[in-house]
């Protein structure tokens, strides 16, 4: 029962993770495909290896960076983007192995870290506003509140209405029930329509899985970085509150956590192979807890669900063809990503203003690169000049003027 809820409270990934994909010019189908199986390994991996209830999935945060900070906003393709994911995962796993990635987590300031997950899902919110029309470009202050009579805008709205009712009644399916409220809605409107067959095993695979390039030219390092921190950030909270939640977390410390750890970075390796980006433990994981999930079999059950929907491929595609079907989902995932802000120190000048910053630059910039990079440069100055330099780590400093030379050109 536990995996069952787990797996509903996850199921709108399988449409909203392909239609974030496909705007950076993967093929649906093929990263439909990709999304289940990844989902389905990882979450095996880490129920049969951790004995942990929690599912990992391509993660919608780290993916709008992927696809809009990557691919659109650099020029990088896709295939050196998931490269650049695959070697992520890589060093994350390097990390574990030697125990190393406790030391590497005391780097970044804790205010950093509230801020990047805050920027990220300010970001997130953005687009997803965007796809459903709410927030339109503008000749003279850059982008304005569409027009809500329009149907996209319209159908996005009545998705966060019901999406939002839906959570409020603490219903598990919300973001599901909400996005097939929203289709049904558009089919019944004409705005949308039936594939001829609902149910197919998936075609193009092949267009996603192992196509991954590497690279090492302009930037790409830097974002080889960002995401290593961002996989280390994501997992780092989604595990310490599910562990808290489920009891295994004894005298602030997580049980197994290596072994928790290195099934996530074995996921990552498996999703960013096969061709559906970043993928990291997820937060939905807690409403299987409440339901009495305490062990792997949990994941696993999970994982078997979704293995289950590789044959509505052209369901999912209709659905995703609607923006406003996603859209909404976008929104609220960036909702839920800014709930650590309330452990900003806002009253220490040298902690609240490069976390502002950084979560100002993301979105404004529409480039999470830069957000990263504003916030740990900012972070070093105002601890360097204030005279608190003492507080900030050597590697800090060093990641700061990678950013600051990058940022001004030089690198």
């Amino acid at each position: 029962m536990a995996g069952v809820t787990t797996f509903s409270a996850m199921l709108y990934i399988v449409i909203v993770n392909p239609a974030l994909l496909a705007q950076g010019g993967m093929d649906f189908s093929g990263t439909y495909a990709a999304t289940i199986l990844a989902t389905g390994g990882a979450s095996l991996l880490m129920g049969g290896l951790a004995d942990y209830p929690l599912a990992v999935a391509p993660g919608i945060g780290l993916n709008a960076y992927f696809v809009y900070g990557v691919i659109l906003s650099t020029g990088h393709s896709w295939q050196e983007a998931m490269g650049a994911a695959f070697l992520a995962s890589i060093f994350f796993l390097l990390l574990v192995w030697t125990s190393f990635f406790r030391y590497f987590l005391n780097i970044v300031p804790w205010s950093l870290k509230m801020a990047i997950a805050g920027g990220i899902g300010l970001f997130v919110t953005l687009i997803g506003m965007e796809k459903g029309k709410l927030i339109v470009g503008s000749p003279t202050t850059v982008t304005m509140l569409g027009n809500l009579a329009e149907p996209t805008a319209f159908l996005t709205l009545l998705g966060l209405l019901i999406t939002a009712v839906l959570l409020a009644y603490r219903i598990q399916a919300a973001m599901l029930l909400g996005m097939v409220a929203v289709f049904a809605a558009a089919l019944s409107l004409g705005f949308a329509t039936l594939p001829a067959e609902l149910f197919s095993w998936p075609q193009g695979l092949e267009k996603a899985a192992g196509q991954l390039t590497f690279s090492f030219q302009g930037n790409m390092p830097l974002i080889i970085l960002v995401m290593l921190l961002m996989l280390l950030f994501n997992n780092t909270g989604t595990f310490l509150g599910i562990g808290r939640q489920a009891g295994l977390i004894k005298d602030d410390e997580m049980t197994g956590d290596r072994q928790v750890f290195q099934a996530a970075a074995w996921g990552g390796l498996l999703g960013s192979f096969l061709g559906t980006g970043l993928a990291a433990g997820y937060v939905e994981s807690g409403t299987g807890v409440s339901a009495g999930g305490r062990t792997g079999i949990t994941a696993m059950v999970t994982a078997g669900l979704f293995l289950l929907l590789l044959f509505c491929a052209p369901l999912a595609q209709s659905a995703a063809n609607v923006p406003a079907v996603t859209a909404p989902a976008l929104i609220f995932t960036g909702f839920f990503m800014i709930s650590g802000l309330h452990g900003i120190d806002w009253q220490d000048f040298t902690e609240g203003l490069p976390a502002f910053l950084t979560m100002l630059v993301m979105p404004l910039s529409y480039d999470i690169l830069a957000g990263v990079g504003t916030g740990f440069i900012s972070y070093a100055i105002l601890k360097l000049f204030s005279g608190h330099w003492r507080q900030v780590h050597p590697l800090l400093y060093f990641f700061a003027l990678l950013f600051a030379l990058h940022m001004g050109g030089v690198y």
